[in-house]
């Protein structure tokens, strides 16, 4: 029987980056068998389906898989590992070829968005050990969800919910997710919020709240300047209520970190974000979870992944 350890398991998403990677797959595969990688494959066909084939790779026997999609397949793949029950999931190596519009895991773990640098990055197995988020909600109102860069509550939630009914119905590219940025700003409107972290609790209006593992969500938008990836703690972005205008004009701030600086805005870190029940949306990773988070917790130094950290 072959030795499955040494195969990698491709999670491939056609749909993600708005079909692009339906279209590159021929190209993508014919560079993974020219770097000599061993692999096989297997499509997502639906939502969550990505969870589903890496439980069954794990269970057939691979520890090291790899993403063929955006944040969003590699939040499902993430789940996959967290929620199986056969292995330890530090005995996984997970790498990943950028086929989606944000790629913002990527950008924290310097995994080049061409696909032959890529390729070669997870052929040459330079790896690193990240930490991983964990939420949980009231009344198992929805599953506990795992996620390796960002989650978001109130305005990032938001547009991920349009953006998912978008991909949803097979559309959606980079300028259709900047109109929903507009289209949503336009009509949002700050959210109570009820949280505690650490010794501080806020009972506010809130615009949003970014907590994460990874600097970047959004698209690029660097809303965790000062997270590192690897050092036990959540990084927590807090945006209290905010004009439309002081979005607008505070934007080129999201995208190199300097908004931190913003009277309105606190940057915390902490090992748990707990929140009063209500009905707030969250996502992770760009992906609608559910409603009603109770908390937020790190799990430190709990995944093997390919790429690098520079700090």
């Amino acid at each position: 029987m072959e030795n499955m350890e040494s195969i990698w398991g491709l999670v491939v998403n056609p749909n993600a980056g708005s079909g692009k990677c339906q279209k590159n797959w021929p190209t993508i595969q014919k560079l993974v068998k020219r770097s000599k990688i061993d692999f096989e494959f297997e499509f997502t066909e639906r939502k969550g389906h990505a969870i589903e084939i890496t439980k069954n790779l794990i269970e057939k026997g691979f520890r090291k898989l790899i993403v063929v999609g955006g944040d969003g397949t590699l939040n499902e793949v993430v789940n996959g590992i967290f929620t199986q029950k056969d292995i330890d999931p530090k005995s996984i190596t997970l790498g990943m070829i950028p086929v989606g519009t944000g790629n913002d895991w990527c950008r924290t773990f310097q995994v080049p968005t061409k696909y032959i640098d890529a390729i070669k990055l997870i052929r040459d197995e330079k790896t690193v050990v990240q930490d991983i988020g964990l939420v949980n909600f009231y009344d198992n109102a929805a599953p506990d969800r795992y996620f390796a860069n960002v989650a978001g509550i109130g305005f990032d939630a938001t547009v991920a919910h349009a953006a998912n009914k978008l991909k949803d119905q097979g559309k959606g590219n980079a300028l259709s997710y900047i109109l929903i940025l507009i289209k949503t700003l336009l009509k949002y409107n700050s959210k109570h919020m009820h949280l505690t972290v650490g010794d501080r609790t806020y009972k506010e209006r809130m615009f949003s709240i970014g907590i994460g593992i990874g600097k970047y969500n959004g698209g690029g938008m660097k809303q965790l300047p000062n997270a590192i990836a690897n050092d036990g703690l959540l990084d927590i972005t807090i945006i209290k209520k905010i004009t439309k205008w002081t979005v607008v004009k505070e934007l080129k701030g999201l995208y190199d970190g300097s908004f931190l600086s913003h009277p309105k805005i606190d940057a915390l870190q902490n090992t748990l974000v707990s929140f009063a029940e209500n009905q707030l949306e969250i996502e992770t990773d760009g992906e609608s979870v559910g409603y009603g988070p109770q908390n937020f917790v790190i799990l430190p130094k709990a995944l093997r992944v390919v790429g690098s950290l520079k700090y």
